[in-house]
């Protein structure tokens, strides 16, 4: 469906991601992202429903650096640590016309938290559903959407998944 080359960005797209988020380079965040690209937290079972309630719906880069803006600046919580072990992109479908590549990504995720003075925990698992384009800075999320497997969030998500 891709050529070696495309899927070798598409691994480093999906690594890079999760070590900035990992690394808390909040500013490096917004950039995986085209300008109208959008990002949403939903449980799986809506959307297996096809239901559209998110936990959270960021629906441009614009929101997104919002986000960033809150993470650093506004909002107070228990600080932690994260880390994404991420599983190998699968792609699912590759479109092409006239304004490019858009490619549909699907992989696995596991959130681990890590606070300051506590244990490490899962905190958050599901999967990534990604469209993505090709840029003249190399690939980017158009939309990243993060089913998360479980209703229940032991406490608020503050950091990106």
């Amino acid at each position: 469906m891709i050529d070696f080359k495309t899927y070798f960005e598409l691994l480093n797209l999906y690594s890079d991601y999760a070590m900035v988020c990992d690394s808390a380079e909040w500013e490096k965040w917004p950039e995986f992202f085209v300008e109208e690209g959008t990002y949403r937290l939903q449980p799986r079972e809506n959307f297996d429903q096809g239901l559209p309630l998110c936990l959270l719906a960021l629906e441009s880069k614009n929101m997104i650096r919002d986000r960033v803006y809150g993470v650093k600046e506004t909002m107070y919580h228990d600080p932690y640590y994260q880390r994404h072990i991420v599983g190998t992109p699968r792609v699912v479908s590759v479109e092409r016309d006239i304004y490019g590549e858009r490619i549909t990504s699907e992989a696995n995720y596991t959130v681990i938290r890590t606070k300051f003075d506590g244990d490490s925990t899962v905190f958050n698992v599901g999967y990534y559903r990604d469209v993505i384009v090709r840029t003249p800075e190399g690939l980017k999320f158009q939309s990243r959407l993060c089913v998360y497997d479980s209703e229940m969030i032991a406490n608020s998500i503050i950091y990106p998944i």
